[in-house]
């Protein structure tokens, strides 16, 4: 009997043992000072394409094991300072993307060099190959995105309008199209979708009507006021300045 109660305890000692190990395997903490977004500002809506497949490679990208939104501490308490400024004016904040693992820009730069063209691809960019993307400075080799210290973002009414999910296998209008017929997405109108690589995405593109291009003012004197500057190619695309730029490769997961 002795012997049968120490084998029990001995079991459950290894259990014990193997299961906060696994644990520990799975947490994964975060390298020191990044955060997810959701403890500092839950607040603020999340929508990370490149976890899905609403995006212009049409696949969750290698690296992105989460939607999950993860920046510096510095820029998480930036980014929370905007929303205090835009939820009186009932709006909000959307993260379309925040830190992306070097991975995964490695997964994009491959995808663009791969010479196929897809007619989901040309949504996002309507007027030239995709492998034309990194040349005309669109996409980065080197992305600000992979420091944690650049996110790419819009605004959208409070509360949240309901949209249709997006359906890998419809037909949509390409990424400069009427907003009533690109792929669904809550935002205002910004005259253009997310990622479309098109001179009509230029933050300053006289393109689009103007009640388009006081959203887009709008949005950058918000994040602005916090120190974020904008890249006049991308209007959703805005980074907080300052020293360590350093690039990093760890996965996005959950908590």
């Amino acid at each position: 009997m002795q012997a049968a109660r120490m084998t029990v305890a001995g079991c459950l000692v290894a259990c014990l043992v193997a299961f906060v190990s696994g644990a520990g395997a799975l947490a994964q903490p975060l390298p020191a000072d990044f955060v997810r977004l959701r403890d500092v500002d839950p607040s603020i809506v999340q929508d990370i394409r490149y976890a899905g497949y609403n995006n212009f490679v049409g696949r969750p990208l290698q690296g992105y094991r989460a939607g999950e939104c993860i920046v510096t501490r510095k820029v998480a308490e930036a980014l929370a300072a905007v929303q205090r400024d835009l939820v009186p004016r009932r709006l909000s904040l959307k993260m379309y993307d925040c830190y992306r693992p070097q991975r995964a820009v490695e997964d994009i730069y491959r995808w663009a060099q791969d010479g196929r063209e897809t007619p989901a691809q040309h949504r996002y960019n309507p007027k030239m190959s995709k492998a034309d993307l990194f040349r005309l400075g669109y996409i980065a080799r080197h992305s600000g995105h992979s420091t944690g210290k650049a996110v790419d973002l819009t605004l959208i009414a409070l509360p949240e309008p309901k949209v249709a999910p997006f359906d890998p296998n419809a037909t949509y209008a390409d990424c400069t199209g009427p907003l009533r017929l690109r792929a669904p997405d809550s935002s205002v109108d910004m005259g253009t979708g997310y990622d479309c690589s098109d001179e009509k995405a230029h933050t300053a593109s006289r393109a689009i009507t103007p009640m388009q291009r006081k959203w887009r003012q709008m949005l950058v004197a918000a994040m602005a006021k916090h120190g974020f500057v904008n890249y006049r190619l991308e209007w959703w695309h805005f980074s907080l300045p300052g020293p360590n730029n350093t690039a990093f490769d760890f996965p996005v997961t959950h908590r």
